[in-house]
């Protein structure tokens, strides 16, 4: 393994940007947007690994949108999305979605027409949740594919 580097998608996509390998348009998206920190990339990584990832997606944010904020509580504070750990597939549909409640109200309460999100669990939550708690129109992303949807071509 010697020869290879480990690194994030947070690590690699801040390398990309500062490095000037690929170029964003910030304006791309008019609408607000906000950030949901997922619970193992924040406080469990925190937690296991002594480093949390909460700036460097904020970061990331900064170079796409021009107009973004943050949820109510954040970054170690954020309240999990409730479909983490296998709850999207487990059958206790129920619960899962009464457990989601909390963070849809949050992301109501923001304004925001787009949420990012840097985990799977969590994009297929709040997918799968945002109509039941009146948020239809939600745009989902994961932070990757705002990257891309921020692309400038040559």
């Amino acid at each position: 393994m010697k020869e290879f580097e480990t690194v994030t998608v947070f690590d690699l996509l801040i390398r990309y940007i500062k490095d000037g390998r690929i170029r964003l348009d910030r304006t791309r998206f008019e609408g607000l947007a906000t950030y949901h920190d997922p619970c193992n990339y924040g406080r469990r990584a925190q937690k296991r690994f002594g480093h949390g990832f909460f700036e460097e997606p904020r970061w990331i944010l900064d170079q796409c949108l021009e107009n973004w904020v943050d949820l109510h509580p954040c970054r170690e504070n954020q309240i999990c999305c409730g479909g983490g750990g296998g709850a999207l597939t487990s059958g206790y549909n129920e619960e899962r979605i009464y457990y989601g409640r909390r963070k849809m109200e949050q992301i109501h309460a923001s304004g925001a027409r787009m949420m990012v999100v840097p985990c799977h669990s969590c994009h297929g939550q709040f997918n799968n949740i945002k109509a039941k708690y009146g948020l239809p129109d939600l745009s989902v992303k994961y932070l990757w594919e705002l990257v891309a949807d921020c692309l400038v071509w040559p």
